[in-house]
């Protein structure tokens, strides 16, 4: 029998995944102990737990113990989320724990990761999935929080701990001179900009196109599915906006018009307050890293300051 490793850092636990020998026979053995099919089982290259897809349009999503805790969030949220949405997310199937690497078997979802799409869209298909993915969103954040409340850290914690780490932060990741010359007196009003208090919502973090599925209906592709809830907390709303806003909207303002009407921002609410907010909260994104997620061609060369990076990915 083939034990799983009690990895504790993510480069080894990284290496190891690469070598699905290694990991596959444990896929069977669990897929044997819920009397699960798994003739021909699919390895998912993308994201960052172990994920197979079963026979029978299941998936197997095992976690290794240093994420624990996205085992935790994602199992939460989809017992909140289940039937309360007009979208389709994952069921949970089975459940359990092999050599300490908790597991979920979850119902695949019908449609094209958005991903795989998203490039080959017409201009208006992007718009009008903008406008859906601002539509879930705020579907998601109608929700009442209930259990997920109690996961850590809370929202006041965590932004003052992104806060406190920003600068360094962008000053390894690269982020040029002329908008680090910016960022102290950003985050010096953060605390005042972004609500710490405001009744929470529940916050994915990564609505981007590699979490949603799309589908293609007599009028076009659709948004048809959601799903990874790992990084999920609770906090204010507009959090969620940022992964659609860099990845998709992409400074194009028709696109950013939809993702907001979608969301339910009304076009006289788009101040230069909300803006300057939507930039703190990019800032300190958990997984922030506006050179290689802000999908705007040349941007460093188009802005000279933070004010004016603003006014390019949210134009009006």
């Amino acid at each position: 029998m083939i034990i799983l490793p009690p990895i504790s850092d993510y480069d080894t636990y990284r290496s190891w995944r690469g070598d699905p020998a290694r990991w596959l026979p444990v896929v069977r053995e669990i897929a044997d102990r819920h009397s699960l099919a798994c003739t021909a089982p699919h390895v998912f290259a993308t994201g960052t737990n172990l994920v197979v897809g079963l026979d029978g349009e299941l998936i197997l999503k095992i976690f290794p113990p240093l994420l624990r805790p996205q085992f935790v969030s994602e199992r939460m949220t989809l017992g909140q989320l289940r039937e309360r949405l007009a979208i389709p997310i994952p069921e949970i199937v089975a459940e359990g724990e092999r050599d300490g690497w908790p597991y979920l078997v979850i119902t695949r979802l019908e449609g094209v990761v958005g991903s795989e799409v998203w490039p080959s869209l017409a201009e208006a298909e992007r718009e009008r999935v903008l406008g859906e993915i601002g539509a879930v969103i705020a579907a998601v954040q109608r929700v009442p929080v209930g259990p997920l409340l109690a996961i850590e850290p809370r929202w006041d914690v965590f932004m003052r701990g992104q806060i406190a780490q920003c600068r360094t932060r962008h000053v390894r990741l690269g982020l040029p001179a002329k908008f680090l010359a910016g960022l102290d007196d950003l985050l010096r009003a953060a605390a005042e900009l972004i609500p710490m208090d405001a009744p929470p919502v529940i916050l994915t973090g990564e609505y981007i196109p590699e979490n949603f599925l799309l589908a293609r209906r007599t009028d076009g592709w659709h948004v048809t599915g959601l799903f990874d809830f790992g990084d999920m907390q609770t906090g204010w709303g507009e959090y969620d906006l940022l992964g659609p806003s860099a990845f998709m909207a992409a400074g194009h303002p028709r696109r950013v018009r939809s993702l907001l009407d979608g969301f339910g921002i009304a076009r006289e609410d788009v101040t230069f307050g909300l803006k300057r907010r939507l930039m703190a909260l990019l800032l300190l994104h958990r997984h922030s890293d506006p050179l290689r997620h802000i999908c705007i061609s040349d941007w460093p060369d188009k802005a000279s300051d933070l004010v004016q990076l603003q006014e390019l990915i949210w134009p009006d």
